[in-house]
């Protein structure tokens, strides 16, 4: 792995990871799904322009068009979704650490569905990102948490996860930015169609409302997802991933620092469980040199 890659992966997961925060703040004065579709909608049009500008088709390989549509659905309308319908009720620290357990779950799947074998440092990988969100999750249910919203944000886990074993090898054939643009068109028409059946659409506008949801757009909505495809293109699916296990890391810090979101030293401990779990399970899938 260059320095490039370093650089881009730690630019990744810091952007991904700040989205809870934005999200938090968007939906305290908008509804979730309304707000989302219009994000989607924007930053689609952006990277569709964006595309054009760069040089680039709009004829797609048969596995792009594949990746576009169900990164469509099952990243932007489903993971996204519900997450941001979730957040009305759940903390954002919350809502990024059950994200960040989709590593986990890729290797749990590939290993009992896909039949991939996993060496003793996975499958202890996997048990400690399972204990550290069972010492997460038991405190917080045990103060109260929104368990409906929990659940919501597991879901949307289980969609990324189906999205990211679906979509494998998709990357290759260029046209990176047109198909960051397209994947977000499709989530928001989705999102457009289901804002009005769940939810009472509202605006209340304000500051805090217009910063959160111009940096949710451009940064973790474009940026980070243009900067991911090409990622996956320079070092593979399998060490790129590996920066997921920065992501409960910075998620909660970021929710601690901006929103002011306690942080108990069990959450601490948890949060650290799990990092060491993800890494741990990535490294044991990398391939020999």
């Amino acid at each position: 792995m260059d320095i490039r890659a370093l650089i881009m992966g730690l630019a990744f997961a810091l952007m991904w990871s700040s989205a809870f925060t934005s999200a938090r703040i968007i939906v305290a004065d908008a509804s979730p799904l309304f707000s989302l579709a219009f994000r989607f909608l924007i930053s689609g049009l952006l990277g569709v322009w964006i595309a054009r500008l760069m040089g680039q088709s709009w004829h797609l390989t048969r596995a792009q068009w594949r990746a576009t549509i169900i990164f469509g659905i099952c990243q932007n309308a489903l993971y996204l979704g519900l997450n941001f319908y979730a957040m009305q009720t759940v903390q954002a620290s919350v809502a990024a650490i059950i994200a960040s357990t989709m590593p986990l779950l890729v290797a749990l799947a590939n290993w009992l569905i896909l039949g991939q074998r996993l060496n003793l440092m996975g499958v202890l990988g996997l048990l400690a990102g399972l204990v550290g969100v069972a010492l997460i999750m038991g405190a917080r249910i045990s103060a109260g948490v929104d368990l409906f919203g929990v659940m919501l944000c597991g879901i949307g886990a289980v969609a990324l996860t189906f999205a990211t074993l679906s979509v494998r090898n998709a990357t290759t054939g260029g046209n990176f930015m047109m198909v960051v643009g397209l994947q977000m068109l499709v989530g928001s028409a989705i999102l457009f169609v289901a804002a009005p059946v769940f939810e009472t659409i509202r605006v209340t506008p304000s500051w805090p409302l217009v910063a959160a949801f111009a940096y949710t757009t451009l940064i973790p909505g474009l940026a980070a997802t243009y900067i991911w495809f090409r990622l996956l293109d320079r070092i593979g699916a399998v060490r790129a991933a590996t920066f997921h296990f920065l992501n409960p890391v910075f998620g909660v810090g970021i929710a601690a620092l901006l929103l002011g979101e306690r942080l108990t030293l069990l959450d601490v401990i948890g949060v650290l469980v799990i990092t060491a779990g993800i890494l741990a399970v990535q490294l044991a899938r990398q391939p020999k040199a």
